[in-house]
């Protein structure tokens, strides 16, 4: 049986979650507080180095010392399977200074793994220690180097030496999300055998996978035995979440909390409008607000107000109608 985890200090990372999690949402959920740091979308490395605007472009917080506005710590992470091309773009992304470096070994999406990205190379444990050892080779040493995985491809045979291929490799943290590439986003994530990787490494563990509730958040803490977790997308359906976990809300969303998240989202309109195409705006508020229904039901009602929509002036409408301020898209300084 696992180890009842550390109390002292438990950390909480906001997860990267492709065509999700960007620049824009980052900041709205990091706002509240509660999260130690996040991490980015990640940035493919195929066969050349890219220039600095194209890790700005995905991580515009490098310009702000690799901070959100609230001050949250982002690391950047990347994603390819050529451990000289992953170690060199570390290198120049090295002087940019970002908060830290993360490995993508987690993403299932089929696009990427027919590409040998993300989770496609979890049957390779050798080629995961030797793309570790290369980027950390080539990144200071002051600048944190971690790695995101799942348990497998099609099972978890592997799972135990792709985590000890990493850590020695030389990652110092490791997260797992407890699903294989082909679990995809189905319940039940496989918390038992984040347990099983976090005994057999010295280096710190973060579990992943299935957290919505603060009642879920101590499961898998009891299940894991890891003092750190990673939030996805229960973040973003409820955007409290780590404040809940906190402490510092009430344990389960409440109507007292539609007054802040108005706000959050009349902020986080504000931003989408500046960063895409007219058109492209309402999209981006109906992702999120649809994943929010599941833990608010203000949020229900408003998605359910705009989901018709299709220009950002009838959306501004709606949500003023529903007492939440908009104001043209600018972004902030």
């Amino acid at each position: 049986m696992p180890s009842t985890p550390s109390q002292e200090s438990p950390r909480l990372v906001l997860a990267p979650m492709e065509g999700l999690a960007d620049d824009v949402l980052r900041d709205i959920l990091t706002r509240p507080g509660g999260y130690d740091w996040c991490v980015t979308e990640f940035i493919r490395v195929t066969t050349t180095v890219l220039p600095h605007s194209s890790y700005q472009r995905v991580c515009p917080e490098l310009k702000h010392a690799s901070r959100t506005r609230s001050g949250t710590p982002v690391r950047l992470q990347l994603l390819g399977s050529d451990p000289a091309q992953l170690a060199a773009n570390a290198a120049h992304l090295s002087q940019l200074n970002p908060a830290g470096i993360d490995l993508n070994f987690g993403c299932p999406t089929p696009l990427v793994n027919r590409n040998r990205g993300g989770a496609a190379l979890l049957d390779e444990p050798e080629l995961l220690h030797r793309i570790a050892r290369k980027v950390r080779d080539a990144v200071p040493p002051a600048i944190p180097v971690t790695a995101k995985m799942r348990l497998g491809i099609s099972d978890t045979a592997r799972a135990l030496d792709c985590a000890l291929a990493l850590e020695a490799g030389g990652v110092q943290e490791l997260v797992v999300h407890a699903r294989t590439k082909e679990d995809g986003y189905r319940p039940p994530a496989r918390w038992e055998w984040v347990a099983r990787i976090r005994q057999v490494v010295r280096l710190p563990v973060i579990a992943n996978g299935e957290v919505w509730t603060v009642a879920d958040y101590r499961a898998i803490r009891d299940a894991t035995g890891c003092a750190d977790v990673m939030l996805g997308r229960g973040a973003v359906a409820d955007p409290l979440l780590a404040r809940r976990i906190r402490g510092d809300r009430g344990e389960l969303p409440d109507a007292a909390d539609w007054e802040l998240l108005g706000e959050l989202i009349a902020d986080f309109w504000t931003q989408a409008q500046a960063k895409v195409l007219p058109h492209q705006s309402p999209g981006r508020l109906k992702q999120w607000l649809g994943l929010m229904r599941r833990s608010h039901g203000q949020a229900h009602v408003l998605y359910g107000a705009i989901r018709e929509q299709r220009t950002a002036g009838d959306v501004s409408r709606v949500l003023a109608s529903h007492g939440i301020p908009t104001r043209p898209g600018i972004l902030p300084g």
